[in-house]
């Protein structure tokens, strides 16, 4: 018996050295970080795709100085242009707001809307006084209405690519990128100026689904109310029961813009980000945020310049932005130099441009 227990032993030992032996030679976090082969997407050598890996294999590293603990890892990235295409008529928000007002629902919109919707031109400003078109076009919706209706345009094509729909327009090297910081221990937020409950659709049927929880999406804001409660000025003295909706007043709350951005990322996450990504002047807030010296942990932000004209719609001028944005302490990103692909081999930019209806009769000629 005592040689049994000896023997049994012995055999508990050996399997305790080869484990650590085995354990040894296993690639650490911090290699995996640093030696990622995922990145099909990205041409060979990057210097964009490079500075990412560099910082979270320093952050994933307990012994580097530029170690960042799990729990202070925060990654946002904007949606449009940034994780999407939104250059040309690819803006999934506005285009949703166009087939809404002049297609799927004119019968819910007044006319003031649907001549807003018209008037839409390449060069359009996405700004607050669209938004609050967008907030009036909705009005009566349920939150849940909004959502699926979000999810079932997704599914249109866009006519400024081909073989696309519209929830397609993810960039394929920044859904890339997403994976790569989850797979590290960051926790992604998508930080947005669509309307919250869209870009959760968006998200949810995304290449990004499983990155990005609906907790973890900020939108700008549209009023919201309980069904048969829209008109008193807060729902304060109204307790929800069983069955009720929440709808969508038409009211406006807040263009997630600028430092706009900002504010809500400080009153819903509650602490600096280490990681940001965005793509236009809009975003610089929240890079700015990122790249704050009070931040108590390293941080990088990283700017996608839209210079790819062949593959996208793009027409910005790499070296007078990425002067611009190195000069600021972002980090550019190249399209056309940086991104191997863009979308999936059977997606091409089309031959002309989308354009809204210009007339009443234009708009029931395209939708016979």
């Amino acid at each position: 018996m005592k040689r049994l227990i000896s023997i049994l032993g012995c055999i508990c030992i050996l399997a305790c050295i080869c484990a650590v032996v085995q354990m040894s030679n296993s690639p650490s976090a911090t290699e995996n970080a640093a030696n990622f082969s995922g990145f099909k997407y990205w041409t060979p050598n990057s210097p964009a795709m490079k500075s990412i890996m560099d910082f979270v294999s320093a952050a994933t590293d307990e012994k580097s100085k530029g170690y960042i603990p799990k729990e202070a890892r925060i990654a946002l990235f904007d949606m449009d242009g940034t994780l999407t295409c939104e250059t040309y008529y690819t803006y999934y928000d506005t285009m949703m707001f166009i087939e809404f007002c002049l297609k799927d629902h004119p019968e819910r919109v007044s006319e003031e809307l649907k001549k807003a919707a018209r008037e839409i031109k390449p060069g359009y400003t996405a700004g607050e006084a669209l938004a609050r078109n967008f907030a009036k076009a909705y009005a009566g919706m349920t939150v849940k209405e909004l959502y699926d209706y979000a999810v079932e345009f997704g599914q249109k094509k866009t006519d400024s690519f081909k073989n696309m729909r519209y929830i397609d327009g993810f960039y394929l090297p920044m859904v890339e990128v997403v994976r790569y910081l989850y797979d590290n221990g960051f926790t992604i937020y998508v930080v947005s100026g669509t309307e919250r409950t869209t870009t959760r659709a968006i998200v949810a049927n995304s290449p990004i689904k499983d990155y990005v929880s609906p907790a973890h999406v900020i939108g700008t804001e549209f009023e919201v109310k309980v069904k048969g409660h829209e008109n008193v000025s807060s729902n304060m003295d109204y307790k929800y029961v069983n069955g009720d909706e929440l709808v969508f007043t038409g009211g406006f709350i807040q263009k997630n813009l600028n430092a706009n951005k900002t504010i809500w990322i400080e009153r819903e996450i509650g602490q600096y980000p280490v990681l940001a990504f965005g793509n236009s002047g809009s975003d610089t807030s929240m890079m700015n945020y990122a790249l704050d010296k009070r931040n108590p942990y390293p941080s990088a932000a990283y700017m996608v310049v839209a210079d790819d004209s062949v593959r996208e719609w793009g027409t910005q001028d790499w070296e007078k932005k990425s002067k611009d944005y190195k000069e600021q302490g972002y980090v550019p990103i190249s399209m056309k130099n940086d991104f191997k692909e863009i979308y999936p081999e059977s997606v091409s930019k089309a031959d002309k441009q989308y354009t809204a209806p210009e007339t009443v009769e234009e708009e029931l000629e395209e939708a016979a």
